[in-house]
Formats: C-alpha cells, structure tokens, sequence
C-alpha cells in the first residue's frame, strides 16, 4: 500500500513539473531536500511523530522551508501531512527522482566487479551502456564484490547482466553435477 502511495504522489508531483514546465528546478529542489534530511534524520523523527499534532508540525515545515524552496515544494509538503503519507516522504522523493531521469533520458545503472575499475575502464563501460540501451547519459555505481572472482554484474532497473566468473563456474558446477557417469 505504501509503495502505490508513493508511486501516485511522486507521479502527482512530476506531473506537476511538466505542466509547468519546472521539471529541473524542482528535481533539483527535491534532491537538495533529500540531502537536508539525510543530514538530518530528527527532522522526520519529529514529523512523523504521534503526539505532535499536525498543524504543529505544518507550522514547522512553514518555519523551515518557506522561503528556502519553491512554493511548490512547501505547499507538496503540507499536502503529504494533510493526507498522513508524510512517513512515505523518502519513497515519493525516490520515485520522483527515478521518474525525472527516465524522463530526461538519464539511465542508473549499478555495476559490481571483482576489483576497482580505472578511469578508462569505467568510460568504456560507460560507452558500452549508452549504446546498448538508448539512454543520453549514464548515471553508474561502482562497488566491488570479490566473490566475483572476475567479470561484472550490471543492473539497469530490473534486467541483470551477470558476466561473473563466479556465475560461470556456479553454471559449470551444476552442469557438471547433471551430467550422469556412467
């Protein structure tokens, strides 16, 4: 149920942004929010907090962000306290960011390998992505995973491309384990 919420009220709030033709600048508000919050985490301790009641908690948000952000996002804001779905803030602003790079052709991939890439590998990954997928830029993770071995995992949404080693011997192993001797 939480995660229908926060897919209708991010795809609410972009909507909103292409309407008025503000899809960037709110997309850039809505990150630099995100990171106010991270930094600090009491904020949505106090938010979402039962015995505070909601016109207390609506005066805070006034206190601390009108004038810092858009009317738009403030006004976002109040609106997710009204409904009680302000607890799902952090799924809106993912959905929100997701559907804003989908949009301006921006892929986000993950890509895990055994050992850290050098610059010209991670361009050539690059490159290889933007040409298999049609996406106008590329937004990469790196992380390692020695268990690996060799080889990469990439994850681009949900399709996974596993050219590990440790993949390829697991395949080896069962294949030779379905081989009957005999």
């Amino acid at each position: 149920m939480a995660k229908l919420a926060a897919d209708t009220y991010g795809e609410a709030l972009f909507s909103l942004a292409v309407e008025e033709n503000k899809v960037d600048r709110l997309f850039e508000e809505m990150e630099a929010l995100k990171a106010i919050l991270d930094q600090n985490p009491d904020f949505n301790v106090v938010m979402n907090h039962p015995k505070i009641t909601r016109d207390q908690k609506e005066k805070m948000i006034e206190e601390v962000f009108h004038g810092r952000v858009s009317d738009e996002i403030t006004g976002f804001l109040r609106l997710l306290l009204q409904k009680e779905r302000y607890k799902e803030l952090d799924a809106i602003l993912a959905f929100f960011s997701a559907r804003v790079k989908e949009y301006k052709g921006i892929g986000v991939a993950y890509v895990t390998t055994a050992v850290p890439l050098k610059d010209a590998q991670k361009a050539a990954v690059e490159r290889k992505l933007l040409d298999t997928t049609g996406y106008k830029e590329m937004e990469i993770h790196y992380s390692e995973d020695k268990d690996l071995i060799g080889g990469m995992v990439i994850r681009i949404g949900d399709r996974v491309v596993d050219s590990s080693i440790r993949t390829r011997l697991d395949g080896l192993k069962k294949s030779l384990a379905d081989i009957q001797v005999g």
